[in-house]
C-alpha cells in the first residue's frame, strides 16, 4: 500500500479592521437594520470606504425607515475606528449614500405570489458551495479555523486594553501539513498587525510567539514553529485610512480558506433571498450533516439556480473516496429541500443575524443555524 500524499496547506484571515471588512460590517448592519424594522425586505447593499470617505451604494425595498450614516458611523465605532487623528474615523468621515430600490423585474421573482413558479424563486442564477471536513470538531479545514482564532484573538486583546498598541487591522496565514485528509502538524504561522508607533517588531513578535498563539491555538502551537511578524518591518499606517475597501472581496477568507471551491458570490450586504448567501448556507448545512451522519469524511455540495425560479438546476454531492458517494447523493436528494422558502424557513433567516456573521468566517461557530 502507497505511502499517503503528504502536503502543505495554507490559509489566510483577515481581522474587522481590514478595510474591506469594515464595509462587509457596514453592509451587514445596514441589512440588520432593515430586517429588524421589516423581514421583507430586499437588501443588496454595497459598501466602498478610502481615507474619510464611505460610499454606500445598491439596491433596498424596505418599510423600514433607516438613517444609513447613523448606522455606518456606529459600525465604524464598534470596529474601534475612533481616533481623530486618523483619516478614517467614526466621526469625521464623509458619508455618501447611493442606494435606489430593487428592480421590479427582480421583485416579481422573488415573490411567490407574482413569480412564474408561483412560490419564491432565487433572487439571482448562479452556483454555491458548502463544504465540511471532519479533521477538527467544527468540521471545518484546519487552516482557516486557525487563521480565524489568530485574527480574532488580536481583536480580543486589543478590546481588553491589555495590550494598548494593537491597532484594529490585521491579518493572519498558517499553513498545515497533512498526511492525505489529516493535518499532522503546523508549519508556519504569519501575523500582520496594524500597531501604534511607540511598538517595535520585536515585541509584537515576542507577543505571537509568548502569548497570542498559544493561547488561541492551543496544542497545534510549539515552540519550533517558524513565526513571522510583520515582514514589511512596521505596520503603523492601516486600515481604510491607507488602503481601499470594498464590500465583497474576501469570499475565500468569509468561507473555507481554499480548502473548498467557491461559487463566486459573496455573502456580506445581501438578504436571504439572495442565493448567494442562503444557497451558500445551506450548501454549508447540508455537507457537515453528510460528515456527522458518517456518510463520509469530507463533503462538498454544489448548488445551481436560476433567477425567478425555486426549483434549483442541479444539486451535486462530492464526498473526493472518503465515503459512500451514492448513499451521499441520496441521502441529500431525500431529506434537504434546496427551495430559497424552505430554506430560509429551515434556517430561520429573517432575523437581524448577520453582523455577526461578518467576521472571522461564516463558518464553524456556534450559534449559527446553518451549524446547528
Amino acid at each position: 500500500m502507497s505511502e499517503p500524499l503528504r502536503y502543505v496547506f495554507t490559509s489566510e484571515s483577515v481581522s474587522e479592521g481590514h478595510p474591506d471588512k469594515v464595509c462587509d460590517f457596514i453592509s451587514d448592519s445596514v441589512l440588520d437594520e432593515c430586517l429588524a424594522q421589516d423581514t421583507r425586505s430586499r437588501v443588496a447593499c454595497e459598501t466602498l470606504c478610502k481615507s474619510g470617505i464611505v460610499v454606500l451604494a445598491g439596491e433596498i425595498t424596505t418599510n423600514a425607515v433607516l438613517d444609513y450614516e447613523r448606522v455606518a458611523r456606529e459600525a465604524i465605532r464598534r470596529i474601534g475606528y475612533v481616533d481623530a487623528e486618523e483619516a478614517f474615523n467614526a466621526d469625521g468621515v464623509k458619508i455618501h449614500v447611493f442606494l435606489t430600490e430593487q428592480a421590479n423585474e427582480i421583485n416579481q421573482g422573488v415573490t411567490a405570489s407574482t413569480s412564474l413558479s408561483g412560490e419564491q424563486g432565487a433572487g439571482d442564477q448562479g452556483i454555491m458551495f458548502g463544504y465540511a471536513t471532519d479533521e477538527t470538531p467544527e468540521l471545518m479545514p484546519l487552516p482557516i479555523l486557525l487563521a480565524h482564532r489568530l485574527t480574532a484573538g488580536l481583536a480580543e486583546d486589543r478590546r481588553s486594553g491589555k495590550f494598548p498598541w494593537i491597532r484594529p487591522d490585521s491579518k493572519s496565514q498558517v499553513s498545515v501539513e497533512y498526511e492525505g485528509n489529516t493535518p499532522v502538524r503546523v508549519t508556519h504561522v504569519l501575523v500582520s498587525t496594524q500597531h501604534a508607533a511607540s511598538a517595535t517588531r520585536d515585541d509584537i513578535k515576542h507577543y505571537v510567539q509568548t502569548w497570542l498563539a498559544p493561547r488561541v491555538m492551543g496544542n497545534w502551537f510549539t515552540n519550533g514553529i517558524p513565526v513571522d511578524v510583520n515582514p514589511t518591518g512596521s505596520f503603523v499606517h492601516g486600515g481604510p485610512s491607507a488602503d481601499a475597501g470594498v464590500t465583497g472581496r474576501k469570499i475565500i477568507v468569509d468561507s473555507y480558506g481554499g480548502a473548498g471551491r467557491h461559487g463566486g458570490g459573496a455573502f456580506s450586504g445581501k438578504d436571504p433571498s439572495k442565493v448567494d448567501r442562503s444557497g451558500a448556507y445551506y450548501c454549508r448545512f447540508v455537507a457537515r450533516q453528510i460528515v456527522k451522519d458518517g456518510i463520509a469524511k469530507k463533503a462538498e455540495v454544489q448548488v445551481a439556480y436560476m433567477i425567478g425560479m425555486a426549483k434549483p438546476m442541479s444539486v451535486k454531492v462530492d464526498t473526493f473516496g472518503t465515503g459512500d458517494e451514492h448513499r451521499a447523493e441520496r441521502f441529500v436528494r431525500e431529506k434537504f429541500d434546496f427551495r430559497p422558502g424552505a430554506i430560509i424557513e429551515q434556517l430561520n433567516l429573517l432575523r437581524p443575524i448577520y453582523r455577526g456573521t461578518t467576521n472571522y468566517g461564516h463558518f464553524g461557530r456556534p450559534g449559527l443555524s446553518w451549524e446547528a
